[in-house]
């Protein structure tokens, strides 16, 4: 029985359903296959010390890493080389150890890209308001201006980073299709908008709360969210209530879960199958 070990880095990533959505899938291909958590707090490890841990990795025999929050970026400078998505955006969701070479890669694009085709399949991408330009916005950006949006507007706690990620984008894209603006302007550009993304940690069980003024929401938005613990946030309750069509952010960890898998074994996961047993862990 061929085995693996991979893990998953992150900061308060103890709810995370990653190491049982990846080995439930991992026995259906019978493989001997350990997922573990690496959460930096517990180590007493900043972001910025995520390279101890990659060195740790490869020292110990895993065959691969997540990343999450808050080291999609930090994580960059301690890799070898990286995939062309991942060098794009900047931002690094998937490590692979190919002969001792630390190699980064961006499976959250894809994977927020087909849970959008598959949950929102008609919805109009015209003008598109985005809160978070971090790594998860980064590719959550990058993903609805591939799908054809005309034009995504980042909005991010820190301007600079929203204005850097706009920069970069309308350098891969060209035009105007992305563009930087503050909290202050939300409520000139939301009555304009057709969709809503939260790409920010609010609305986890550790960041609870709404990422902007529930007044601001309106019923011909849709509204989408990359949180999934809980899959109905307050963001996408308080929208379900006025009538939006809503994404919740299973569908983006399922396809990146299942893309991260492929790379690691080589295998090609059942991303139906991964969604029926990721609807069975949020119920238990």
């Amino acid at each position: 029985m061929t085995s693996y070990l991979v893990g998953l880095v992150g900061s308060g990533i103890g709810p995370s359903l990653s190491p049982a959505l990846h080995e439930r899938e991992a026995d259906h291909h019978r493989l001997r296959y350990v997922y573990r958590l690496i959460d930096i707090a517990d180590l007493g490890l900043g972001p910025d010390d995520v390279g101890e841990v990659v060195h740790m990795a490869r020292q110990f025999g895993y065959d691969g890493l997540n990343i999450t929050h808050p080291c999609k970026q930090t994580v960059i400078p301690y890799l070898d080389e990286m995939s062309e998505e991942a060098a794009t955006l900047g931002a690094v969701n998937t490590i692979t150890f190919d002969g001792g070479r630390a190699i980064g890669h961006n499976t959250d694009w894809v994977g927020f890209a087909q849970s959008f085709a598959r949950g929102l399949p008609d919805a109009p991408t015209r003008r598109i308001v985005q809160l978070g330009a971090g790594g998860a916005g980064a590719a959550v950006a990058h993903a609805l201006l591939t799908l054809a949006a005309d034009q995504v507007t980042l909005v991010d706690a820190k301007p600079g980073v929203a204005a850097s990620l706009a920069a970069g984008l309308t350098r891969r894209f060209g035009g105007d299709r992305a563009r930087a603006a503050t909290h202050t302007e939300l409520a000139e550009l939301l009555p304009h908008a057709d969709g809503l993304v939260n790409a920010t940690p609010i609305g986890m069980a550790a960041h609870p709360g709404l990422p902007l003024p529930a007044e601001l929401l309106h019923p011909n938005l849709w509204v989408a969210d990359v949180v999934y613990r809980p899959l109905e946030t307050a963001l996408l309750r308080h929208a379900r209530a006025l009538g939006c069509r809503t994404l919740d952010g299973g569908g983006m960890v399922v396809f990146q879960a299942a893309h991260a898998f492929r790379l690691f074994t080589g295998r090609d996961p059942d991303a139906e199958r991964m969604f029926a047993h990721l609807a069975d862990l949020i119920v238990a």
